[in-house]
């Protein structure tokens, strides 16, 4: 692989000139920290059927490496380019993060030299490695849950001259040794803030995380830890990460068709599924509604909304220019949905900084605005 040196450089300039970088030293680190030696033993690139096509190490252009882009570096919890000689289905389950995400979150979850920094979430180690630079090896402890994704992350990291406090394990559990930490940042989704990371952060420290259970409904949370534990803090914006392993929604065993069989309940409803998956402020909504529902389209059946650990469904038929919703299980989905996005409507639709979250003994509290409708706990 050839010096890119002149690559990282021209990386940076990009990212000053989108107005990403906070702080000098950011700056200073993607022109510093080597991307390409975070990708071995290679990445998968989409191909024009939808299938992944492995890229070796070695081939890996400079122009690929230091592209402003997520690069797929394992799929199916697994699969390494080592695995595969050609293109092939899959689900990724670790990349190397958008650099542009990366750096604007350092910026965001405020993290400067002199603080102790927990990372949830290594991956490759690219987003590590800006951190050691940035602020130090020894103010760093990074985990991660594969092991396998942990060994490269290390080998990587002191393959650049980085050795922070690595850990292997499951980041929704923290660190308890190394606290407590004046910033957590977590390059995952999770349903719900965990309360380990809240004991573990110091008062006055910041956790930064991507709360939601969907790819396109979720969104980028800023908490801010008080003397007594409480938590508060506001959405930043739209964003995406994979889910934390031990969160990832079970797959729906068995005939789909079978479990939509029975409806307890059968109505119209002018609001379209299609809000499930299009992103933007409905879909943020829903998810936070229904943690843990996967949406589904299936041949013949329509779009269903499915949670499986709660045994419930939401199906969805075109009926002329309405839809027919038809649910069955313990929790009406689309009922619980639907209530919170027309409140939210009948608020003017406020974008996601709107949003706030205080997580105390009352428990983790919603709101948008001071309105009652817009007022919920997860």
């Amino acid at each position: 692989m050839s010096d890119m040196t002149s690559e990282r450089r021209a990386l940076a300039a990009r990212l000053h000139g989108a107005g990403v970088f906070t702080r000098p030293e950011w700056r200073r680190a993607v022109e510093a920290v080597p991307r390409e030696l975070f990708l071995s033993p290679g990445v998968f690139v989409p191909d024009a059927t939808g299938r992944w096509k492995p890229v070796p190490a070695d081939r890996i252009t400079p122009a690929l490496a230091y592209s402003d882009q997520s690069l797929v570096t394992q799929l199916d919890d697994a699969l390494t380019t080592e695995d595969v000689p050609e293109a092939v289905w899959g689900t990724p389950t670790s990349s190397s993060t958008v650099p542009s995400l990366v750096a604007d979150m350092l910026g965001k979850a405020g993290i400067e030299r002199g603080h102790k920094v927990l990372e949830i979430g290594t991956g490759t180690g690219y987003s590590t490695a800006l951190m050691c630079h940035g602020i130090g090896p020894r103010a760093v402890t990074t985990v991660e849950v594969d092991p396998g994704v942990a060994r490269r992350a290390r080998d990587a990291l002191g393959a650049a001259g980085y050795v922070p406090h690595t850990v292997t394990g499951d980041g929704l559990l923290g660190h308890p040794e190394r606290g407590p930490y004046d910033r957590i940042i977590a390059t995952c989704a999770v349903r719900r803030v965990p309360d380990t990371w809240l004991r573990q952060t110091g008062p006055g420290g910041v956790v930064l995380t991507t709360l939601g259970s969907w790819p396109n409904g979720a969104g980028l949370l800023r908490l801010t830890v008080r003397e007594n534990g409480d938590a508060d803090g506001k959405f930043l914006g739209h964003t995406s990460f994979m889910q934390a392993r031990a969160q990832v929604p079970p797959p729906v065993a068995g005939d789909l068709g079978a479990r939509t069989a029975d409806a307890d309940s059968d109505r119209t409803t002018d609001l379209s599924p299609s809000l499930l998956v299009e992103g933007g402020m409905p879909a943020f909504l829903a998810q936070l509604t229904v943690p843990g529902s996967q949406v589904i389209r299936a041949s013949g059946l329509g779009t269903v909304l499915v949670d499986a650990e709660r045994g419930s469904f939401a199906q969805f038929l075109r009926a002329d220019e309405t839809w027919r919703v038809r649910q069955g299980g313990p929790v009406a989905l689309w009922d619980e949905v639907e209530a919170r996005v027309r409140a939210w409507q009948a608020a003017g639709r406020p974008g996601i900084g709107a949003v706030r979250l205080r997580i105390s003994a009352e428990g983790h509290v919603y709101r948008i605005g001071d309105g009652p409708s817009l007022r919920w706990r997860h």
